[in-house]
C-alpha cells in the first residue's frame, strides 16, 4: 500500500480560489482569470516532491502555455510513465483509433494509451509509481469518453492502493443540465454510468459522484469505504484522493478552451453544439467531420440540393468516414460564439435532429444499423442513451412530449448532482 507520510484526509479538496497566489487579473479588459487546478502548482507541487509519479495525460495538460510535463519536470518532479485517453498524448488520433504505446519523442518517457482493448494501468504499469496524477479536459458530454476514461483510471488507482491526485478543469458546457439520463441496459464505452447528456459537473465533481454513488468497481467502492470510515475517527489519515479545485470559477462560467479538447471538436461552437449533433453519428448523415465545422454542420446527398453544401474529405482525426468526397446538403449552424449560445439555448436541442429525419426521403435507413440488423444493439441507442428516442423521433412525436419522458429521471439525477458541487452553481 503506497501512502504519504503527509498527513491529508483520504478525500481531500484543495480551494483557497481567492488566495493571491492563485488570481490573476487582465488588467486590460478588467476580468479575473479563470485558473484550472493544474495552474495551481503552489498547491500540489509539495505533494510530488520525492515521488515517482505516474501522468494520465494529453494536448490539454497545460499550465499556461506549457504542458503538465513540460512543467513538472522542470521542477524536478520523476515522471515514470504518462497514460494516454482516446487520440492519444499528443492528441491528433482519429475518433475511436486504437494507439499504441510508445516512448514520447520529446521527453522520452514511455506512453501507454488506455483507450481500446486496455482501458486501464496494470500492476506492471504502476509497479515503481507512488502517485498518479490525473489531468484531461473534458467537455461536460455524457458520450464524451474521457468521464470513461476517469472510471477506469481511479478503479486501477483505488484497487492498487496508489494515491490519485485529480486536477480539476472548468466544464465548458457546465451551465446547464439536459437530456435523458442512460439506461443501463445501453452501458458502453460511450456512457458508463445513469447521468443525462449534459450534467452539468466538472470532472472533479463527476470523480465526487463516482465514489459517493459508488459507482466504481466493487474493490475500489470498499476502499473507498474503508478510508471515509477511518478518517471519521482518525483525523490523521494518510492522503489518498485529492482533487486540486480551479479557482475563480463557478457554473455560471462560460469557459472557452485554451487547447482543443480533440481534433473533432476544434472550437468552442463545435463543443457548444456536440450535445445536439452527435446524434447524426448514429445515422447515415454526416455530423461534418472531414470538415473544419466538424458537429456545426450535417446532411447527406439526398437532401435537395438548394439547402447547405459541404463535402467531407478526410482530415486530421478523421482519416476516414462517412460520406467522404460526396457533396451534401443540409443544415450550418455555425456562426459567433454568441450566435451558437443563442441556438442552443441552455439544452439539448432535437429539433435539428427531428427535422433532419421528416426531410429525409429514406427514412427506414435514416438510423444506422449494427451488423445485427437490431436497432435495439445501435451506436444511435448508445448515444441516446436509450430505446425510446429513436423510436419517439420516427413516430413523429413532438420534441415537447419527447422532453417530457425524460423529466422524471432528469429530475431526480438534478438532485443527486448537488451532493457533489464544488462550485456555485448556475440556478
Amino acid at each position: 500500500m503506497k501512502l504519504f507520510t503527509l498527513i491529508i484526509p483520504f478525500f481531500l479538496i484543495a480551494q483557497s480560489c481567492t488566495s493571491q497566489n492563485s488570481t490573476i487579473k487582465i488588467h486590460q479588459k478588467g476580468i479575473t482569470k479563470i485558473l484550472a487546478g493544474a495552474d495551481r502548482t503552489h498547491i500540489y507541487l509539495p505533494l510530488l516532491k520525492g515521488k515517482s509519479v505516474g501522468i494520465f495525460a494529453n494536448q490539454t495538460s497545460m499550465v499556461g502555455n506549457t504542458h503538465l510535463v513540460d512543467t513538472l519536470m522542470k521542477l524536478g518532479v520523476d515522471i515514470k510513465v504518462i497514460f494516454g485517453p482516446e487520440h492519444g498524448f499528443r492528441g491528433t488520433a482519429d475518433a475511436g483509433e486504437k494507439v499504441g504505446n510508445y516512448k514520447d519523442e520529446k521527453t522520452g518517457i514511455p506512453v501507454v494509451s488506455l483507450y481500446g482493448s486496455k482501458k486501464a494501468p496494470s500492476a506492471e504499469n504502476l509497479k515503481n509509481v507512488d502517485i498518479l496524477i490525473f489531468d484531461l479536459q473534458d467537455v461536460g458530454v455524457r458520450f464524451y469518453t474521457y468521464i470513461v476514461s476517469l472510471q477506469h483510471f481511479m478503479e486501477a488507482a483505488f484497487e492498487m492502493k496508489i494515491p490519485l491526485l485529480l486536477l480539476d478543469r472548468p466544464n465548458p458546457n457546465g451551465f446547464y443540465v439536459d437530456g435523458p439520463v442512460l439506461d443501463m441496459k445501453y452501458k458502453s464505452g460511450v456512457g458508463a454510468q445513469p447521468i443525462p447528456i449534459v450534467y452539468g459537473m466538472t470532472i472533479g465533481e463527476y470523480a465526487q459522484m463516482l465514489t459517493g454513488e459508488e459507482w466504481l468497481s466493487d474493490n475500489a467502492n470498499a476502499y473507498a469505504r474503508y478510508f471515509k470510515q477511518v478518517t471519521q475517527h482518525h483525523v490523521d489519515t494518510p492522503f489518498h484522493f485529492l482533487i486540486i479545485k480551479n479557482g475563480n470559477y463557478d457554473h455560471k462560467s462560460k469557459y472557452v478552451l485554451p487547447v482543443k479538447p480533440s481534433p473533432n471538436l476544434p472550437n468552442i461552437q463545435s463543443i457548444y453544439l456536440y450535445p445536439s449533433t452527435c446524434f447524426f453519428e448514429g445515422t447515415v448523415l454526416s455530423e461534418g467531420r472531414g470538415t473544419n465545422k466538424q458537429f456545426q454542420v450535417f446532411g447527406h446527398p439526398s437532401y435537395p440540393k438548394s439547402m447547405y453544401s459541404f463535402t467531407p474529405n478526410p482530415n486530421e482525426g478523421a482519416k476516414s468516414s462517412k460520406l467522404f468526397g460526396q457533396v451534401c446538403y443540409g443544415w450550418d449552424l455555425s456562426g459567433t460564439t454568441e450566435e451558437v449560445l443563442a441556438k442552443v439555448d441552455n439544452k439539448v436541442q432535437l429539433k435539428w435532429l427531428i427535422e433532419a429525419y421528416k426531410l429525409f426521403p429514406d427514412k427506414e435507413n435514416f438510423f444506422l444499423l449494427p451488423k445485427s440488423g437490431k436497432m435495439d444493439q445501435s451506436f444511435f441507442n448508445k448515444l441516446a442513451g436509450n430505446n425510446d428516442l429513436w423510436q419517439q423521433v420516427k413516430a413523429g412525436k413532438s420534441e415537447k412530449e419527447i422532453r417530457a419522458s425524460w423529466e422524471p429521471k432528469l429530475s431526480e439525477f438534478k438532485k443527486i448532482r448537488k451532493k457533489y458541487l464544488l462550485y456555485q452553481d448556475f440556478e
